[in-house]
Formats: structure tokens, sequence, C-alpha cells
């Protein structure tokens, strides 16, 4: 008993998968265009979201026959407007957008069996059906916008948004209602088996090959070595660590310290000046993405002909799903679009690939699922608990500029402080840009910082409204102490030492408050923002919660941090000589990323 799950492309397409085995059900992703007697085979079909319009010449091509089979099928987003349009709907671009998290109104159906009439949805869409297919009909709406579909004899469901993420509060119980209750399925899959299996998968990729498995200290690259420990003998594996100049404070020693207790002979490369001349006047995301990917493979290389080492040495590294989603992998999707380059997913590494040197166990895993394996593995509490650092580390939290970005701002200003006004802030649309995604597209879009007096609960509203309407941009912080006045400055950033150690000394001040404080965040970049307000530059704090972060939402300060640890690291992290001005990110991913960059 199997699930196939269709790839149309969305960035949630393995979240989907990830959702189904944790249900322990079974699924394989497979191309849109899957023939329906290959589809035949499973027990029920679910067909995932995607970035294009179904109305398109150059839509994602599928089987018309799909929907003749008499098989369970479940469409999310664009699965759901495809659903409808094959089977005699419409489906049109509306003026009304959804991004963001949304509140539905459900009625009865054996999908929504056991969720209430109200419901928190993640929306991430531009089209929205807008007639429905014969012997279809409505069981949930957003506002005036149909928000799932039904017919029961068929045995067809639809739901506009995304059960799958964390964002959308009771998705993994709707999930459930039409696995197990409406199709009837068993759960049998657990992720002992797949360990199992994986363990079985290096030991025939590698055969008795040599491997280098890049190690940050992180519990990506810890599992990673732990596995390979399991399948291979410890003789032909060789660890890696290199030290960039964009890590924390004292973090190459206590990275070795924490892998010690692994048995691996670990060498260390301090590669400082040699990331530093590479990236000198680099400014844009990308760029800075994929020098920093490609260079790590050329000292991967070096090294092994350092150590002399085969030729056909492998390279192992720590790679999760996310990572490779949002890179738009190929290794995950042939239709999805990409949110930004991993550093793990670079040119060369690419080339690596296609020679059959990488190999990532973890590939198929989210986070959670990567900290439980390392529990199964013996992995101790420091690693398997460790907050996730970027592999390019502080460079991707230094916004890099040579001017302002003012294109356009003014009506985006007058659009952002309408909404503003209403909650009781002040705005100002930053002359920057930042990474996002949008309705499974990459958003390349504006910072909205607000003032004022009011609680989380307030400003959460407002920094949902503003992007969900302002589509340009992608993400909301919140200045504390300090009253936007209209006086707005870009200082002209690079990655210089002085910036690096500029945004380190705020990154460690920031944790060691969260530490005294207890708080359990997921994760917490610390950015430093080329904007003065006064007179130097911005230190954006984003503590995260999320799970398997494809998806995700800011912490509540108040509740779940303390008002007294913001007050701490206000007052000490503006202190620092350089930084005049402490912030907030409020915006939940979507329509933001994790990182800035």
């Amino acid at each position: 008993m199997k699930v196939a799950i269709l790839d149309f492309g969305a960035q949630y397409t393995k979240v989907i998968d990830r959702r189904v085995r944790e249900l322990r059900i079974e699924s394989e992703i497979l191309p849109s265009k899957a023939k329906a007697r290959l589809l035949k085979q499973y027990s029920a079909i679910i067909l995932s979201g995607g970035p294009s319009s179904v109305y398109e010449k150059d839509a994602p091509k599928y089987d018309k026959k799909l929907f003749q089979l008499g098989i369970p099928i479940l469409g999310i987003c664009y699965g759901m407007q495809l659903m409808n349009h094959a089977c005699g709907g419409s489906v049109k671009p509306t003026t009304v957008k959804e991004y963001g998290e949304t509140i539905i109104s459900t009625q009865q159906s054996m999908l929504f069996d056991g969720l209430s009439a109200q419901e928190q949805v993640l929306m991430s869409h531009g089209d929205s059906v807008v007639e429905l297919a014969p012997n279809f009909r409505t069981i949930a709406t957003s506002g005036k916008l149909v928000a799932a579909i039904e017919n029961t004899e068929k045995k067809m469901y639809g739901v506009q948004f995304h059960p799958e993420v964390d964002l959308t509060t009771n998705g993994k119980k709707i999930l459930r209602n039409f696995l197990l209750s409406i199709c009837g399925l068993q759960p049998t899959f657990t992720l002992h088996k797949r360990v199992d299996e994986t363990i079985k998968q290096i030991q025939q990729d590698v055969g008795e090959r040599s491997v280098m498995v890049l190690v940050s200290g992180g519990v990506d690259s810890a599992v990673t070595a732990a596995l390979l420990l399991k399948a291979l003998p410890k003789e032909q594996i060789v660890a890696l660590h290199v030290n960039h100049g964009f890590l924390r404070k004292n973090e190459s020693s206590l990275v070795c310290k924490a892998l010690s207790h692994l048995g691996l002979n670990i060498s260390v490369i301090d590669a400082e000046e040699e990331f530093l001349n590479a990236l000198s006047n680099i400014a844009e995301p990308e760029a800075k993405r994929n020098i920093i990917g490609d260079l790590f493979m050329r000292i991967v290389d070096r090294e092994i002909k350092n150590l002399n080492l085969p030729k056909d040495t492998m390279l192992a590294q720590g790679t999760l799903r996310p990572d490779l989603i949002e890179s738009a992998s190929a290794l995950v999707s042939g239709k999805a679009n990409k949110i930004k380059t991993h550093h793990n997913d670079s040119k060369l590494v690419q080339l690596k690939r296609k020679k059959r040197l990488v190999i990532e166990p973890n590939k198929d895993l989210h986070k959670d699922e990567v900290r439980e394996v390392g529990r199964m593995l013996g992995l101790p509490r420091e690693i398997v608990e460790r907050e996730p650092f970027p592999g390019p580390g502080l460079a991707v939290r230094i916004i890099c500029t040579e001017k302002a970005e003012t294109n356009g701002t003014a009506q985006v200003q007058k659009q952002v402080h309408e909404i503003a006004i209403k909650y009781g802030f002040k705005s100002a649309v930053l002359p920057i840009r930042s990474v996002g995604v949008q309705g499974d597209h990459r958003s390349y879009g504006y910072v909205v910082a607000l003032s004022g007096k009011g609680h989380f609960g307030t400003l959460k509203q407002a920094a949902q409204e503003i992007p969900r309407v302002v589509h340009q941009v992608n993400r909301v912080i919140y200045v504390f102490e300090r009253e936007l006045n209209g006086h707005m400055t870009v200082i002209p950033t690079g990655l210089h030492k002085n910036n690096i150690e500029l945004l380190r000394e705020a990154d460690d001040i920031v944790h060691k408050k969260l530490r005294k404080y207890n708080v359990r965040a997921s994760q917490v970049p610390v950015v430093l923002v080329p904007v003065s307000l006064r007179n130097g530059y911005t230190i954006a704090i984003r503590p995260f919660i999320t799970n398997d972060f494809m998806t995700g939402r800011a912490a509540r300060f108040g509740t779940e941090i303390p008002i007294a640890c913001l007050k701490e690291i206000v007052q000490d992290v503006s202190s620092i000589e350089g930084i005049d001005t402490v912030a907030y990110d409020l915006t939940s991913k979507p329509p933001a990323t994790t990182e800035w960059e």
C-alpha cells in the first residue's frame, strides 16, 4: 500500500512525502507526467502545488487519464486547481492573492473530520477556482475564495492551502483523514527502516573507496559522519573542518571538541584569507553563496591531493531536503523555482554529483528527522540539539550593498503606511531587499520597519497583512526603542573584517542572553542591516520557530522570549560601537525565508 505524489514543482513536494511517511505510510515522488498505467499500482495519489498556472500553454504535463483511474486523489494548491480544471471547472487569476497564514471556514466533510469551523492554514497562491467542476462542491472558503472542494463519489478532494506545512495548524489531521479514513491505508512504515536502507545505500555507493566528510559541528554533518561510521570501516573515512572566517565566536575550537567523541580523525583548515579575497566587493546574495560553495569544493580537492588520497575519493556532506528544494536541485524536482542556492548545491558540487563523487545520506530528511536519527545513533545532546548555522556563516548575515534601493518605494510606502496606521504603528520601507518565497516563486522584496508601542499579537497581525497586500514586501521588522522619523541612510557595506567582527560580537551577545533566559528557538539568525536610523548599523534578530525549516514563524516575545531578555539584548547590542538600532524580524516563512539572503 503506497502513495504516489505527483510533483508539479512545489517548494513543499518533499514535505508532503515527509508528512505521509510520518503517518507511517510509504510514499514515492513521481514526475507530474507519470503514466496512468504506472499510477494504477498505487493506493492513493497526491497532486503537489507548483508555481505554474493550469491554463498556461507551458503548464506541467500530466496524463489526462489520471482522473479516470478510480483511485482516491488529493490535490494541494496547484493540484486542486488542476483537478478542478481537468474535470470541467474554471481557474483564473483574481485580484485577491493570498500569501501567508489565513483563517478559513470549513464545512462538514470526511476530509475535515475532527477539525473546527475555523482553521488556520498556509495559503500561497495567485490563481483561484472561480467555477466548480460538475459534481464537486465547496467544503471550505477563505472570504469569498474557494479554499477546498470534494467529489465524494470519485473520492477526489482538493485544498487550496498547504496541509503539509506546520503553519497549517491541523494539516496533519487532514492528511490522516485522507490517507487512513478516506483511502483506508494501514500505517506500517518506520524511520528505522529508512535508516537501515540509508546504511545499505552508503555501502553500495561507496564500496571500498575513501570518503572525505565535511564537518561543521552541526547535527547534519555529525549525523552524516555517524552514518558513515555505521556503514564503513573507520579507515575509509577522513573528516575535514574548514574555518572560512565567517564562524561564530570561538566556533572552530568548539566544533572539534564536540565531534571528538565520534573517534574521527579531523583535519582543520584555516582558510579565512582565501574566502575574504574571493568575496571582496561581492554584494549579490546568489553570487556570495555560489562562490562560497565552489571554494569549499576547491579546498576539498586540494586536501584530497595533500593527503595523497585516491582521485575517486568521495565527498560526504550533510545536505538536507530543504537545501535542495530551495536550490531547485534536479535531485528533488524538475519544475521548482529556485529560491536561493545553498552552498552545498553550487556548480562544482553539481559537477561532482554528475561524476558520482558525492554522498548525501540526509538528502531525503528534514531537520527534525535528522535530529531523531542522531538520537537513534547515540549522538550526544549538545550535537543533536545544536542550533543550525548556515554553511556560509556570517557571510550571508551581512547584507552587502553599495547604494540605496529606492525604485518604486514611494508607492509601496503609501500602501504600507495605510496598513500600519490601522494598527497604530509608524512605518518605513527600508532601501534594501531580502530573499523570500511567494506562491512557490523566489521573491527579492523590500523590508518594512515598524515602530511604536504595541504587543506581539498586534505587531504580528500587521506583519502578516503587509506582505499579503503589498507583494513587493516580503519581510517586516519591529524597531526597538526607536521612533521612525524619516531619517534613514544606507551604509555602503561589503564583507570586511571589521564588519564581520561587529556582527560576530552582536551574535555572541544575543546567544548568551538567550541561553541565560533558557529561550528555546529553532534558529536565531542575527543580521547586520546596512541601514542607519540614527548613527550606525541596525542589527536584526530573527528568533524562528519551526520543525522542518520549510515553513515557520517568529517566536512570540513576551511569552516564548521574555521581555527582560530582549531589553538586555537591546541594551548590550546597542552599546557596541558602530551599532545604533536593534530590530526584531516578525515575518513567517513564507513570505520570508529563514535567512535574509
